[in-house]
């Protein structure tokens, strides 16, 4: 999955997604989201992500540390879903393997 970072400033942010600027900055400074490191007052993150964040806290109405924990949770299952991706292409190797119809193979690198 490619992942597409934008760096747009604070006050764009605000605009396009509706949030304050000082939601932003309380944002950052939360670690929910990145600051630029090349441009001040500005972010690099995923369209993606700065969208979800705003509907979480606009849409659904979730506190600042509500979001928090519901990212870390989203997160958290992402992780989860690459394992079991991972582990179910372990399964179906072996079960080529025993079959006798194909080599074992290191599949690490998924």
């Amino acid at each position: 999955m490619d992942t597409h970072i934008i760096t747009i400033t604070f006050r764009d942010c605000a605009t396009r997604y509706g949030l304050s600027e000082a939601d932003v900055r309380e944002f950052v400074e939360l670690g929910l989201l990145h600051p630029a490191t090349s441009t001040p007052n500005a972010l690099e993150e995923e369209p993606d992500h700065l969208a979800r964040l705003a509907r979480l806290h606009h849409e659904l109405g979730l506190s600042k540390d509500s979001l928090e924990v519901v990212l870390a949770m989203r997160q958290r299952m992402q992780q989860l879903q690459q394992e079991l991706q991972l582990q179910q292409a372990r399964v179906r190797q072996l079960e080529r393997f025993l079959r006798g119809s194909a080599p074992l193979l290191d599949i690490d690198l998924l």
